[in-house]
């Protein structure tokens, strides 16, 4: 099977039909599997996919257990080549997986890839590109944990290299979390996802252990999704600073008091790794 694709859904039912209709159309010509997830849903999302989507592979978990826990549990159900870990409120173009899929083909160094997120207004979402919120970028910098993430320049303060780089096919040190598409071999080399990052993180934590295992990240722009974007844990709420901010704390415990070396097949690893970029 070519292709495993995997959502985690927590109460989003009406985006979460969209978001399977347009990966059921762009999938049609791919040998798939659809994995959903409901993790503990209070609304119609279980009775809305059993009636609408019977095809597809669900889960339903009777308590929460979040995003990474959820997700590796759509990843032990998956037997596809590639792995697709997409969020419910995403939208994607009718050729864009197809055209992932077959970038993946031709770079057998890549353990994995994101694409152009847009807004629901079509305004370009820059953590597609750079992987990184504010927040995660100012702990890399204080914690001098930005030297491993040397792709995504956060000691510069330059606002415009984004939008001269938006359309620009690059290596990148973190691929966005909302469409994550995995080499699954690379990931049974790396291992699932870290179940300590219950929400945010996991995607960070797992793009640096995917380059640290001597794999490449890749931003492919050639194609899109629409990202909603929607909050599942309302900001200004002490479980939104728990769970985001937690995140943060688990990263740098987990790196700051290691060296990391990232592997460069046939270069000493002196100077940092230079990226490919295909314009």
């Amino acid at each position: 099977m070519k292709l495993s694709v995997i959502v985690v859904n927590h109460n989003m039912c009406s985006l979460l039909k969209q978001c399977l209709v347009t990966l059921t159309r762009a999938c049609k010509d791919i040998e798939h599997q659809l994995i959903v997830i409901d993790d503990a849903s209070t609304d119609k999302s279980v009775e809305m996919m059993q009636a609408e989507f019977p095809e597809a592979t669900l889960i339903v978990n009777d308590h929460s257990v979040g995003m990474a826990a959820a997700r590796n549990q759509g990843i032990e159900k998956a037997n596809g080549e590639y792995v697709l870990l997409v969020n419910a409120d995403t939208i994607s173009g009718k050729k864009t997986i197809e055209q992932v899929v077959e970038f993946m083909d031709k770079h057998a160094d890549a353990g994995g890839v994101g694409v152009r997120a847009l807004t629901p207004r079509g305004r370009f979402m820059p953590d597609s590109r750079t992987g990184f919120t504010r927040g995660w970028a100012m702990l890399l910098k204080v914690t001098g944990l930005a030297k491993y993430f040397s792709k995504s320049r956060l000691y510069k303060h330059d606002e415009n290299w984004i939008e001269e780089e938006e359309f620009a096919t690059t290596e990148v040190d973190v691929i966005n979390g909302a469409f994550m598409l995995l080499r699954r071999s690379a990931l049974k080399e790396v291992g699932n996802l870290d179940e300590r990052f219950i929400q945010y993180g996991h995607d960070i934590d797992l793009s640096f252990r995917l380059r640290l295992a001597g794999y490449k990240n890749y931003y492919y722009p050639r194609t899109y999704i629409l990202n909603f974007a929607k909050q599942l844990v309302p900001k200004f709420t002490w479980n939104y600073i728990r769970k985001f901010y937690g995140a943060m704390i688990i990263f740098a415990g987990k790196y700051l008091f290691k060296m990391p070396e990232i592997k460069v097949p046939g270069m000493p690893q002196i100077f940092a790794p230079k990226y490919e970029i295909e314009r």
